[in-house]
Formats: C-alpha cells, structure tokens, sequence
C-alpha cells in the first residue's frame, strides 16, 4: 500500500476538514400542533404526519 512520501500542511488538512463539522438538523413547525419537529417525520408531541394520527399519543 502507498505511503505518502511528505507531510500534508496544516493549511492542507484544514482545509480539507473545513466542512467537517456538526450541524443541527433542519426544523420546521408541526401544522397540528405547532411545534417545532423534523420534516418528513412525524410529530414527537402530537403524533400527526400530513394531518393523520400515525402515532398513539393519548396517554
């Protein structure tokens, strides 16, 4: 397996990792209830998805 014959720079390799960071996941607001949740899934707090209960949140 090749190895590399000189050391990458400091800028080198910070560059290359310059978009390797953590973000937060994209929220929008749940049109039933009005809390914030992820889209294209279903409400964590009221268990709707597109106006359908899909998940059992009566207790």
């Amino acid at each position: 397996m090749p190895n590399p014959k000189r050391r990458h720079s400091k800028r080198r390799t910070s560059t290359r990792r310059a978009h390797d960071f953590l973000e937060k996941p994209p929220l929008g607001e749940c049109p039933n209830c009005h809390e914030t949740k992820q889209p294209h899934q279903a409400c964590p707090h009221c268990g709707f998805y597109k106006g359908r209960a899909v998940l059992d949140k009566s207790t």
